[in-house]
């Protein structure tokens, strides 16, 4: 299953839309992109987007892609190693 990233357009002027744009050109993960995801104080701070549910954030745009990317990696380890035990 791919992942999800999502991504609040409220926040994207604090630099999100550039990973946004990056993961929509790659093309390994599903992209959206809502009018508010409901995490207003962390959406007024920094760049942040929900992965799988899971709120990444970086200090900037370049932070940001790199969290999400570690992030997507290590789920799919975890998905290979449950993949080897049967499941």
């Amino acid at each position: 299953m791919r992942p999800m990233v999502e991504f609040c357009v409220s926040n994207l002027s604090l630099g999100s839309e550039t990973v946004k744009k990056v993961l929509e050109e790659e093309n390994e993960v599903d992209v959206l992109e809502y009018g508010c995801l409901g995490n207003c104080g962390q959406c007024f701070v920094q760049p942040y987007a929900l992965v799988n549910g899971k709120l990444i954030a970086g200090k900037d745009a370049q932070e940001l892609l790199a969290a999400i990317k570690d992030h997507i990696k290590k789920l799919q380890e975890e998905d290979e190693a449950w993949k080897k035990l049967g499941f």
